[in-house]
Protein backbone atom coordinates (compact mmCIF):
# COMPACT_ATOMS: atom_id res chain seq x y z
CA UNK A 1 0.00 0.00 0.00
CA UNK A 2 2.62 2.19 0.90
CA UNK A 3 4.13 1.83 -3.03
CA UNK A 4 0.87 2.95 -4.38
CA UNK A 5 0.41 6.24 -1.82
CA UNK A 6 3.90 7.02 -3.65
CA UNK A 7 2.20 6.82 -6.97
CA UNK A 8 -0.25 9.12 -6.24
CA UNK A 9 1.79 11.23 -4.03
CA UNK A 10 4.38 11.67 -6.96
CA UNK A 11 1.61 13.15 -9.14
CA UNK A 12 0.57 15.59 -6.18
CA UNK A 13 4.19 16.95 -5.56
CA UNK A 14 4.43 17.24 -9.44
CA UNK A 15 1.41 18.79 -9.54
CA UNK A 16 2.02 21.47 -6.47
CA UNK A 17 6.05 21.96 -7.94
CA UNK A 18 6.84 20.61 -4.43
CA UNK A 19 8.70 17.63 -2.89
CA UNK A 20 7.23 14.38 -2.32
CA UNK A 21 8.11 13.19 1.79
CA UNK A 22 7.20 9.93 3.01
CA UNK A 23 6.92 8.88 6.93
CA UNK A 24 7.28 6.09 7.81
CA UNK A 25 7.19 3.57 11.32
CA UNK A 26 8.64 1.00 12.48
CA UNK A 27 10.42 -0.21 9.19
CA UNK A 28 14.46 -0.51 8.58
CA UNK A 29 16.58 0.88 7.00
CA UNK A 30 16.62 -1.04 3.55
CA UNK A 31 12.94 0.00 3.72
CA UNK A 32 13.81 3.65 3.75
CA UNK A 33 16.21 3.47 0.70
CA UNK A 34 13.29 1.19 -1.39
CA UNK A 35 10.81 4.56 -0.62
CA UNK A 36 13.37 6.75 -2.31
CA UNK A 37 13.33 4.66 -5.31
CA UNK A 38 9.46 4.99 -5.35
CA UNK A 39 9.41 8.23 -5.77
CA UNK A 40 10.05 9.34 -2.38
CA UNK A 41 12.01 13.08 -2.27
CA UNK A 42 12.42 12.59 1.62
CA UNK A 43 11.87 9.74 3.75
CA UNK A 44 11.28 10.94 8.01
CA UNK A 45 11.51 7.23 9.81
CA UNK A 46 9.56 7.95 12.74
CA UNK A 47 9.79 6.55 15.84
CA UNK A 48 7.41 6.74 18.45
CA UNK A 49 8.82 5.61 21.35
CA UNK A 50 8.99 2.23 23.14
CA UNK A 51 5.96 0.45 22.69
CA UNK A 52 5.33 -3.47 23.85
CA UNK A 53 2.09 -3.77 21.57
CA UNK A 54 0.93 -1.22 18.94
CA UNK A 55 -0.92 1.83 20.47
CA UNK A 56 -3.04 4.74 18.35
CA UNK A 57 -2.29 7.35 20.63
CA UNK A 58 1.23 7.61 20.56
CA UNK A 59 2.03 7.33 16.94
CA UNK A 60 -0.90 9.74 16.12
CA UNK A 61 1.00 11.81 18.82
CA UNK A 62 4.13 11.25 16.88
CA UNK A 63 2.83 12.05 13.49
CA UNK A 64 1.28 14.83 14.27
CA UNK A 65 4.13 16.66 15.99
CA UNK A 66 5.93 15.43 12.74
CA UNK A 67 3.53 17.35 10.71
CA UNK A 68 3.40 20.13 12.57
CA UNK A 69 7.10 20.49 12.10
CA UNK A 70 7.23 20.12 8.59
CA UNK A 71 3.69 21.97 7.57
CA UNK A 72 3.18 20.10 4.61
CA UNK A 73 -0.17 21.21 2.30
CA UNK A 74 -1.46 17.61 1.62
CA UNK A 75 -1.24 15.07 4.14
CA UNK A 76 -1.86 11.19 2.79
CA UNK A 77 -2.53 7.83 4.38
CA UNK A 78 -3.51 4.63 3.77
CA UNK A 79 -7.19 3.63 4.44
CA UNK A 80 -6.23 0.51 6.25
CA UNK A 81 -6.80 -0.95 9.73
CA UNK A 82 -4.23 1.29 11.08
CA UNK A 83 -4.61 4.63 8.94
CA UNK A 84 -8.47 4.35 9.48
CA UNK A 85 -7.27 4.31 13.38
CA UNK A 86 -4.49 6.66 13.22
CA UNK A 87 -5.38 9.18 10.80
CA UNK A 88 -8.80 10.55 12.65
CA UNK A 89 -6.46 11.31 16.02
CA UNK A 90 -3.71 13.24 13.77
CA UNK A 91 -6.55 15.61 12.19
CA UNK A 92 -8.36 16.39 15.41
CA UNK A 93 -5.41 17.30 16.78
CA UNK A 94 -3.54 19.54 14.18
CA UNK A 95 -7.39 20.56 13.89
CA UNK A 96 -8.26 19.82 10.32
CA UNK A 97 -10.26 18.25 8.10
CA UNK A 98 -9.98 14.32 6.90
CA UNK A 99 -11.93 12.79 4.23
CA UNK A 100 -11.87 9.06 4.38
CA UNK A 101 -12.10 6.15 1.82
CA UNK A 102 -10.77 8.06 -0.98
CA UNK A 103 -10.86 6.07 -4.39
CA UNK A 104 -8.88 9.51 -5.85
CA UNK A 105 -6.92 12.65 -5.56
CA UNK A 106 -5.68 15.48 -7.83
CA UNK A 107 -5.11 19.05 -7.36
CA UNK A 108 -7.45 21.94 -8.49
CA UNK A 109 -5.34 23.11 -11.60
CA UNK A 110 -6.92 26.66 -10.62
CA UNK A 111 -7.15 26.99 -6.81
CA UNK A 112 -4.28 24.33 -6.22
CA UNK A 113 -6.48 22.68 -3.46
CA UNK A 114 -6.64 19.13 -3.07
CA UNK A 115 -9.87 17.23 -4.93
CA UNK A 116 -10.44 14.27 -2.73
CA UNK A 117 -13.19 11.56 -4.24
CA UNK A 118 -14.51 9.27 -2.57
CA UNK A 119 -18.37 6.95 -2.69
CA UNK A 120 -21.22 8.60 -1.28
CA UNK A 121 -25.01 7.86 -0.20
CA UNK A 122 -24.30 4.32 0.22
CA UNK A 123 -21.92 3.93 -2.77
CA UNK A 124 -24.75 5.45 -5.23
CA UNK A 125 -22.56 8.73 -6.49
CA UNK A 126 -19.16 9.68 -6.09
CA UNK A 127 -18.71 12.93 -3.95
CA UNK A 128 -15.64 15.74 -4.84
CA UNK A 129 -14.30 17.02 -1.15
CA UNK A 130 -12.37 20.21 -1.00
CA UNK A 131 -10.97 21.79 2.27
CA UNK A 132 -10.14 25.58 1.20
CA UNK A 133 -9.66 26.49 4.97
CA UNK A 134 -7.70 24.15 6.86
CA UNK A 135 -4.30 22.72 6.75
CA UNK A 136 -3.34 20.75 6.07
CA UNK A 137 -5.52 18.85 3.63
CA UNK A 138 -6.14 15.35 4.74
CA UNK A 139 -7.03 12.45 3.33
CA UNK A 140 -6.75 8.81 3.57
CA UNK A 141 -7.13 6.19 -0.05
CA UNK A 142 -8.58 3.01 -0.10
CA UNK A 143 -6.02 0.02 -0.89
CA UNK A 144 -5.49 -1.12 -4.36
CA UNK A 145 -7.26 2.21 -5.72
CA UNK A 146 -3.76 3.17 -7.25
CA UNK A 147 -1.18 1.20 -9.01
CA UNK A 148 2.46 0.96 -7.11
CA UNK A 149 4.72 3.38 -7.84
CA UNK A 150 7.39 1.79 -10.00
CA UNK A 151 10.93 1.67 -8.90
CA UNK A 152 14.02 3.44 -9.87
CA UNK A 153 17.37 2.53 -7.86
CA UNK A 154 18.66 5.90 -10.10
CA UNK A 155 16.83 8.00 -7.35
CA UNK A 156 18.69 9.70 -4.94
CA UNK A 157 16.63 11.12 -1.55
CA UNK A 158 17.26 12.40 2.05
CA UNK A 159 16.55 9.99 4.63
CA UNK A 160 15.79 11.63 8.60
CA UNK A 161 15.08 9.99 11.52
CA UNK A 162 12.79 11.48 14.07
CA UNK A 163 12.53 10.15 17.57
CA UNK A 164 9.36 11.18 20.17
CA UNK A 165 8.79 10.53 23.65
CA UNK A 166 5.88 8.27 24.19
CA UNK A 167 3.44 10.83 25.58
CA UNK A 168 1.28 9.57 28.34
CA UNK A 169 -2.08 8.81 27.55
CA UNK A 170 -5.78 7.06 28.20
CA UNK A 171 -5.03 4.36 26.07
CA UNK A 172 -3.41 0.98 27.78
CA UNK A 173 -3.17 -2.01 25.85
CA UNK A 174 -5.92 -4.50 26.72
CA UNK A 175 -5.10 -8.04 24.67
CA UNK A 176 -3.89 -9.47 21.26
CA UNK A 177 -7.36 -10.81 19.53
CA UNK A 178 -6.05 -13.19 16.27
CA UNK A 179 -8.46 -13.59 13.62
CA UNK A 180 -7.72 -17.74 12.76
CA UNK A 181 -10.52 -17.32 10.16
CA UNK A 182 -8.35 -16.45 7.88
CA UNK A 183 -6.39 -18.97 5.92
CA UNK A 184 -4.75 -16.36 3.46
CA UNK A 185 -4.41 -13.14 3.85
CA UNK A 186 -7.50 -11.34 1.86
CA UNK A 187 -5.60 -8.50 0.55
CA UNK A 188 -2.59 -9.96 -0.80
CA UNK A 189 -4.22 -12.96 -2.44
CA UNK A 190 -3.69 -13.91 -6.08
CA UNK A 191 -7.50 -14.97 -5.93
CA UNK A 192 -10.20 -14.59 -4.18
CA UNK A 193 -13.51 -16.68 -3.71
CA UNK A 194 -16.20 -14.98 -2.95
CA UNK A 195 -19.83 -16.06 -1.65
CA UNK A 196 -22.71 -14.09 -1.27
CA UNK A 197 -26.49 -13.93 -0.12
CA UNK A 198 -27.43 -17.02 -3.27
CA UNK A 199 -25.28 -19.50 -0.97
CA UNK A 200 -28.24 -19.87 0.78
CA UNK A 201 -27.09 -21.10 4.53
CA UNK A 202 -24.01 -21.41 6.33
CA UNK A 203 -23.73 -25.10 4.71
CA UNK A 204 -23.94 -23.32 0.94
CA UNK A 205 -21.30 -20.77 2.33
CA UNK A 206 -18.79 -23.61 3.36
CA UNK A 207 -19.04 -24.90 -0.22
CA UNK A 208 -17.03 -20.96 -1.21
CA UNK A 209 -14.58 -21.83 1.91
CA UNK A 210 -14.25 -25.20 0.10
CA UNK A 211 -13.13 -24.31 -3.32
CA UNK A 212 -10.94 -21.47 -1.99
CA UNK A 213 -9.23 -24.05 -0.03
CA UNK A 214 -8.94 -26.46 -3.20
CA UNK A 215 -7.50 -23.52 -5.07
CA UNK A 216 -5.52 -21.71 -2.16
CA UNK A 217 -7.43 -18.78 -2.36
CA UNK A 218 -8.66 -16.07 -0.11
CA UNK A 219 -12.14 -16.04 0.92
CA UNK A 220 -14.04 -13.10 0.80
CA UNK A 221 -17.89 -12.16 1.55
CA UNK A 222 -20.74 -9.80 0.81
CA UNK A 223 -21.94 -7.60 3.42
CA UNK A 224 -25.47 -9.76 3.57
CA UNK A 225 -23.85 -13.05 3.69
CA UNK A 226 -21.33 -11.86 6.82
CA UNK A 227 -24.69 -10.03 8.73
CA UNK A 228 -26.56 -13.56 7.60
CA UNK A 229 -23.42 -15.00 10.28
CA UNK A 230 -21.99 -17.52 7.60
CA UNK A 231 -18.53 -15.26 7.85
CA UNK A 232 -16.73 -12.99 9.82
CA UNK A 233 -16.53 -9.01 9.09
CA UNK A 234 -12.55 -9.49 8.10
CA UNK A 235 -14.14 -11.67 5.27
CA UNK A 236 -16.50 -8.41 4.03
CA UNK A 237 -15.45 -6.97 0.45
CA UNK A 238 -17.22 -3.50 -0.80
CA UNK A 239 -17.48 -0.17 0.19
CA UNK A 240 -17.92 -1.16 4.00
CA UNK A 241 -15.23 -3.85 3.92
CA UNK A 242 -12.05 -4.51 2.31
CA UNK A 243 -10.84 -3.39 -1.09
CA UNK A 244 -9.56 -6.20 -3.32
CA UNK A 245 -7.53 -6.99 -6.50
CA UNK A 246 -6.30 -10.02 -7.09
CA UNK A 247 -5.51 -11.50 -10.54
CA UNK A 248 -8.68 -14.00 -10.38
CA UNK A 249 -11.69 -13.07 -8.32
CA UNK A 250 -14.79 -15.44 -8.47
CA UNK A 251 -18.10 -14.39 -6.96
CA UNK A 252 -20.74 -17.04 -6.22
CA UNK A 253 -24.43 -16.39 -5.22
CA UNK A 254 -23.15 -12.31 -5.19
CA UNK A 255 -26.12 -10.56 -6.73
CA UNK A 256 -23.32 -7.42 -7.54
CA UNK A 257 -24.34 -4.43 -5.49
CA UNK A 258 -22.74 -1.22 -6.29
CA UNK A 259 -21.15 -1.46 -2.64
CA UNK A 260 -19.60 -4.79 -3.67
CA UNK A 261 -18.33 -3.78 -6.79
CA UNK A 262 -16.41 -0.73 -5.21
CA UNK A 263 -14.53 -3.54 -3.61
CA UNK A 264 -13.19 -5.79 -6.21
CA UNK A 265 -14.06 -4.31 -9.48
CA UNK A 266 -10.15 -3.67 -10.17
CA UNK A 267 -9.64 -7.78 -10.44
CA UNK A 268 -7.98 -8.84 -13.07
CA UNK A 269 -10.18 -11.37 -13.92
CA UNK A 270 -14.01 -11.86 -12.57
CA UNK A 271 -15.52 -15.17 -12.64
CA UNK A 272 -19.07 -14.71 -11.72
CA UNK A 273 -21.79 -17.73 -10.81
CA UNK A 274 -25.05 -16.50 -10.49
CA UNK A 275 -28.71 -18.40 -11.58
CA UNK A 276 -29.99 -14.53 -12.59
CA UNK A 277 -28.43 -13.74 -15.86
CA UNK A 278 -29.50 -9.85 -15.01
CA UNK A 279 -27.38 -9.96 -12.23
CA UNK A 280 -25.21 -6.59 -11.77
CA UNK A 281 -22.21 -8.67 -11.28
CA UNK A 282 -22.34 -9.99 -15.01
CA UNK A 283 -21.52 -6.42 -16.02
CA UNK A 284 -17.97 -6.16 -14.49
CA UNK A 285 -17.27 -10.12 -15.04
CA UNK A 286 -15.11 -11.43 -17.74
CA UNK A 287 -16.73 -14.98 -17.34
CA UNK A 288 -19.92 -15.33 -16.47
CA UNK A 289 -21.76 -18.58 -15.46
CA UNK A 290 -25.39 -18.70 -15.26
CA UNK A 291 -26.68 -20.97 -12.84
CA UNK A 292 -27.17 -22.22 -9.31
CA UNK A 293 -23.63 -21.55 -7.44
CA UNK A 294 -25.11 -24.50 -4.88
CA UNK A 295 -24.49 -26.73 -7.89
CA UNK A 296 -22.02 -24.95 -9.73
CA UNK A 297 -19.47 -24.25 -7.05
CA UNK A 298 -18.86 -27.97 -5.85
CA UNK A 299 -18.60 -29.04 -9.51
CA UNK A 300 -15.48 -27.00 -9.75
CA UNK A 301 -13.86 -28.26 -6.63
CA UNK A 302 -13.88 -31.41 -7.91
CA UNK A 303 -12.76 -30.85 -11.01
CA UNK A 304 -9.94 -28.53 -9.45
CA UNK A 305 -9.22 -31.38 -6.93
CA UNK A 306 -9.29 -34.07 -9.79
CA UNK A 307 -6.68 -31.91 -11.81
CA UNK A 308 -4.15 -31.80 -8.89
CA UNK A 309 -4.29 -35.40 -7.59
CA UNK A 310 -3.18 -35.74 -11.54
CA UNK A 311 -0.09 -33.95 -11.84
Amino acid sequence: MTHELLHGGRRLAQALNTQLSCAVIGAGREDWQELIYRGADRVHAVNPGEMPFFLAGPVARALASLIREENPVVVVAAATTTGRTVMPLVAAWLETGLTADCTELAIDPESGLLLQTRPAIGGNVMATIKTPFTRPQMATVRPHCLPPAPRDPSRRGEIMEKSYPVLSGPERFLRFIQDTTQVVNLQEAEVVVTGGRGMKSPEGFGLVEELAGALGAGVGATRAAVELGWASYSHQIGLSGKTVAPKVYIAAGVSGQIQHLAGMQTSEYIVAINKDPEAQIFKVADLGLVGDALEIVPRLTAEIKKMKAAR
